[in-house]
């Protein structure tokens, strides 16, 4: 980052999105806005709704506003598959009906309904990208990080990972290289306003099995993963059908799990 700064390549605005005159200054002059910014733990949104609220739903609607008065042409918003919730059939489709069931999910699902009524009511074309479960590098194992940085920081100290309830639940865990491909198609395509999709690799894989894969992939087989009581809000069965994403946008997630986890572990082993 600090070399394209240097070269005049990136201009970089340090702030809070909570913060309206920070954000509408921010925007000037672009044709099109990523919102990335966002308090993405389920944990700390147990912890502390209110901040939550006030980054995820409130910072986002100070980026809309922002972004229609400075006429930016196009808005792409980070949702999550947390608005889902738990739902009686897998994988998750756009269609579905949205019931959050925590404090992050929430936030996220008024935060795209903010987006589509900006959409509607001021023209500004917003679309929505539903994360399934992102990691790759620069990823920091911490209280409130993804299960896949944590797993790794343990087994490379030769602790046991730790499994909140019985492993069995899924998740589709999403490299962030066909993350960031999918933001780059949504720039690149004409999507009609107020969209949304969902952005997985579009494959279930237990929390046991990403534990011992782990563990393999870092030549630990001596371990054995432990395991905890279940947290709150944590859902069971989390993976997505992603053919509206391949029919429209020309989406199709390169990285296998094995490849993107080799890659994190490598990551790490540099930053040691």
């Amino acid at each position: 980052m600090k070399g394209h700064i240097d070269k005049g390549s990136v201009v970089l605005h340090s702030g809070d999105i909570r913060d309206f005159a920070f954000v509408a200054k921010s925007m000037a002059n672009y044709d099109a806005v990523v919102h990335e910014a966002a308090l993405v733990s389920v944990t700390r949104s147990v912890d502390d709704p209110i901040v939550t609220n006030e980054v995820n739903v409130s910072g986002t609607l100070n980026i809309l506003w922002g972004a229609t008065r400075a006429k930016v042409k196009r808005l792409i918003f980070a949702s999550s598959s947390s608005v889902y919730g738990e739902t009686e059939t897998v994988p998750k489709t756009e269609d579905m009906k949205t019931v959050p069931i925590s404090p992050y999910g929430t936030s996220k699902l008024a935060a795209e309904n903010y987006c589509r009524v900006f959409a509607r009511v001021y023209g500004l074309r917003t679309t929505c990208l539903r994360y399934f479960n992102v990691y790759g590098p620069r990823q920091k194992a911490g209280p409130y990080s993804g299960v896949i940085p944590t797993f790794i920081r343990d087994v490379a100290k030769g602790e046991a990972p730790t499994i909140y309830g019985d492993g069995k639940q899924s998740r589709d865990f999403t490299y962030v290289e066909d993350v960031v491909k999918a933001n780059l198609l949504c720039l690149e395509r004409k999507v009609e306003a107020g969209s949304v999709f969902n952005i997985a690799a579009g494959r279930p894989v237990t929390v046991n099995t990403l534990a011992t894969t782990i563990i393999d992939l870092m030549d630990k087989r001596g371990l054995e993963p432990r395991h905890a009581e279940a947290r709150p809000s944590d859902i069971r069965h989390s993976y997505a059908d992603i053919s509206k994403a391949r029919e429209v946008l020309g989406y199709s997630p390169k990285v296998t799990l094995e490849d993107g986890l080799g890659r994190l572990i490598d990551w790490v082993k540099i930053r040691e």
